[in-house]
């Protein structure tokens, strides 16, 4: 299949045109689209993940008597790849449709199949969202606005009070977190923890590499289509070094995200951290029973600040409602209904204004013995620097280099060998 980039160059949408005005509020629309009417108009909306969003879309009904919100939800490669034949074939995509950060440049590369959300209104209610979200959603000439901002991943330091404790390390939260405040310092606390219990102290050379990666602004390429991997210091051997030297040291172990074998290691305590986003407290909670109350959570040395996760909400072009998708979409969003969200199921919120809601600020995890563990992803969320590029083609190039790491943990391949097949491998794909 060709690229959507290659579609759209040769002019396969049909664009359409709209003179808009700008909206107040997060529910309302631009009055040139027309005003609200007794009209009966049905909204598909595409989802995935356990986002909840079904039941928000009931409360809507309610106050929306004439709206009616239709909720797909699937897995998150099923979602995306059918929302992508749908937008190349020119039919059968959704009113609205949610796009996961690693995939959006996947879909910013045809943009023309969109609405551009600042026609509809969005720029009325960009300052109640984190910068670098919002930005993360436009186009690199900042006049495009795919989507408007949900939920983030702002990763902290998920760690193991009792084997902290038997390695000799600290366990309040505020104490681990001014321990470890460097990589240096989170090698030093490797170390420690291999030597006084003999447990590993990450789980998986994919978690190394991910400390730094998450953290860079871009990796792969730019915005501009350069290379940065055949640069020299490049963000991603960065990365790609410093999880190599953690393997070295004997400080990571091999499991592998998700599989029942790594299920069982959180809820036994066979490593002692997570570099995990928010959302990872939310499957902890209901996936290991026997940790309950083992677990805390600290903020990350600054040079891993980062978002792993989160999404968009996006209106394809094809939709005969963007007035009443756009009026929806922004209702979703709203503050009110990100701590909705997130009280309910656990999507972080990406409207700071959230952070200073009691309930928010006060929720308590019992899991987590009893810990008010927002505001440490809260303070992680600020502390993250610019809108975040990962290119159209992410997914396939950073599996290329997590083989290579795996290649170098689990087959004793030199590093520098894999690094540069990695590199070859890449830039073929990205070539094509």
């Amino acid at each position: 299949m060709k690229s959507l980039k290659k579609l759209a160059a040769i002019g396969l949408s049909t664009a359409l045109a709209f003179s808009l005005a700008a909206c107040n509020g997060n529910d309302k629309a631009s009055s040139d689209k027309g005003k609200s009417s007794d009209e009966k108009v049905t909204l598909n909306f595409w989802t995935f993940g356990a986002t909840g969003y079904e039941d928000l879309a009931k409360e809507y009904e309610k106050d929306h008597p004439n709206v009616k919100i239709k909720v797909r939800s699937a897995e998150n490669a099923e979602h995306h790849d059918g929302l992508f034949t749908a937008l190349s074939a020119g039919s059968g995509a959704p009113d609205l449709t949610m796009l996961e950060i690693d995939q959006l440049d996947r879909f910013k590369a045809a943009q023309d199949r969109f609405e551009n959300l600042y026609d509809l209104g969005a720029k009325d209610i960009k300052d109640q969202y984190l910068d670098w979200k919002w930005k993360t959603g436009e186009n690199d000439k900042g006049d495009f606005l795919i989507g408007l901002p949900t939920d983030i991943g702002p990763k902290a330091l998920y760690y193991r009070t009792d084997l902290f404790k038997e390695a000799g390390l600290p366990t309040e939260p505020e104490e681990v977190a001014a321990l470890i405040n460097s990589p240096a310092a989170f090698e030093e606390a490797g170390l420690k923890m291999k030597e006084k219990t003999g447990k590993p102290f990450v789980d998986s050379i994919e978690m190394a590499f991910r400390a730094y990666l998450d953290a860079a602004q871009e990796t792969f390429l730019n915005p501009k289509g350069e290379l940065l991997i055949e640069k020299d210091g490049n963000a991603v051997k960065k990365a790609y070094d410093f999880a190599v030297k953690l393997n070295k040291l004997g400080i990571v172990d091999k499991f592998e995200m998700w599989s029942p074998e790594w299920a069982n290691a959180v809820n036994k305590g066979e490593f002692a951290v997570e570099l995990g986003a928010g959302w990872l407290k939310g499957w902890m909670e209901g996936n290991a029973p026997e940790a309950v109350g083992k677990w805390r959570v600290a903020t990350l040395p600054p040079e891993f600040a980062a978002n792993w996760g989160g999404s968009f909400i996006a209106i394809p072009k094809e939709t005969k409602h963007a007035k009443e998708a756009y009026q929806f979409a922004s209702w979703l969003i709203s503050p009110e209904n990100q701590q909705k969200s997130f009280q309910d199921k656990g999507l972080f919120p990406s409207a700071p204004s959230v952070y200073e809601m009691d309930a928010f600020k006060n929720n308590q995890d019992k899991f987590f013995g009893g810990q008010a563990t927002a505001p440490v992803f809260a303070k992680a969320a600020q502390d993250i620097k610019g809108a975040i590029y990962k290119g159209e083609k992410y997914v396939p190039v950073y599996n290329e280099f997590l083989n290579a790491l795996k290649n170098v943990q689990n087959k004793g391949a030199d590093p520098e060998k894999e690094w540069k097949a990695a590199v070859k491998r890449a830039g073929d794909l990205l070539s094509r």
